[in-house]
């Protein structure tokens, strides 16, 4: 049961990420790279395998590969920010 509890939590976990790391290249790319869609092999038809973007009709396309690199670095610098803040706002 405790497997299937943690499988369950690393699965919205992993879906958090990749929402987060859709939006943070929709914001940061002000809408001209699209993350790949979900119900599509885009990646495994169109790119190399483990490529986290490709080119697609002249857009940018990030993979799921790449989506999940740019939320954990979002997530990442959040908390190296957050952490900052802290011993700023103690000392």
């Amino acid at each position: 049961m405790t497997e299937f509890l943690v499988a369950m939590l690393w699965s919205a976990v992993e879906v958090l990420i990749v929402f987060t790391g859709a939006q943070v290249i929709r914001v940061l790319s002000f809408g001209r790279w699209r993350s790949e869609r979900w119900s599509t092999n885009e990646a495994r038809t169109l790119s190399a395998a483990g490529a986290l973007s490709f080119l697609h009709d002249g857009q940018r396309v990030v993979t799921t590969n790449g989506l999940i690199f740019v939320g954990l670095l979002f997530y990442g610098l959040l908390a190296v920010l957050a952490v900052a803040l802290s011993r700023l706002a103690s000392a």
